[in-house]
């Protein structure tokens, strides 16, 4: 019978077993705008699953989507002057 043991420690690698860098929290931090306004348009769209859409829902609906929208962009200027700034 052969033991697996030395073989599981090649498989579970260590490298997925750390702690999130200071620059990977840092991008998360820069994201964190577009990650909540995609949470609050999915969270407006589950709302309406279970009714028939009606003008108000519509109304929440078009603007979480310019929230994510207006956060997309906010997150690529400041992205695009961060890279431009540094050249």
């Amino acid at each position: 019978m052969k033991h697996i043991g030395a073989v599981q420690a090649v498989v579970t690698a260590a490298v997925f077993d750390r702690e999130p860098t200071g620059a990977e929290l840092d991008a998360i931090e820069r994201e964190m705008p577009v990650i909540v306004a995609e949470v609050e348009l999915l969270d407006t769209q589950i709302m309406t699953l279970d009714r028939p859409v009606n003008e108000l829902d519509e109304r929440r609906v078009r603007r979480a989507r310019n929230r994510v929208m207006a956060a997309r962009r906010d997150l690529t200027n400041r992205t695009a002057g961060a890279v431009g700034g540094a050249a």
